[in-house]
């Protein structure tokens, strides 16, 4: 099994940064993708940004301009940069991995770390 733990949560003004980062332990060998999601207040969770170990990249609309994810691939760990942040960007913040160990396909969840853009 993976285990993952966030860091980096907090109150950040409309406009600031923040980075959060996120490490994993265990069974790391099965890790094929690594990012964040979130879960806003009242809102379904949903992806931000992600990472393949190929170094390809996604992000949700909302994110990309303002939001940059990159990995540490030797300390297995996986950053979210984020800028210009806004409101509506206050949200708990889920460090997510996945992979496909022995053909099956597994999802593995940090406990979240909350981000509040606040003045």
């Amino acid at each position: 099994q993976v285990q993952l733990e966030e860091s980096g949560g907090g109150l950040v003004q409309p406009g600031g940064s923040l980075r959060l980062s996120c490490s994993a332990s265990g069974s790391t060998y099965m890790i094929e993708r690594m990012g964040w999601y979130r879960q806003r207040p009242g809102k379904e969770r949903e992806v931000v940004a992600s990472m393949w170990n190929s170094g390809d990249t996604n992000y949700d609309l909302s994110a990309r301009g303002r939001f940059t994810v990159s990995r540490d691939y030797d300390k297995n760990t996986v950053f979210l940069q984020m800028t210009n942040l806004r409101p509506l960007d206050t949200a708990v913040y889920y460090c997510n991995a996945q992979g496909t160990p022995y053909g099956i396909s597994m999802n593995w969840w940090g406990k979240g770390t909350l981000v509040t853009v606040s003045a």
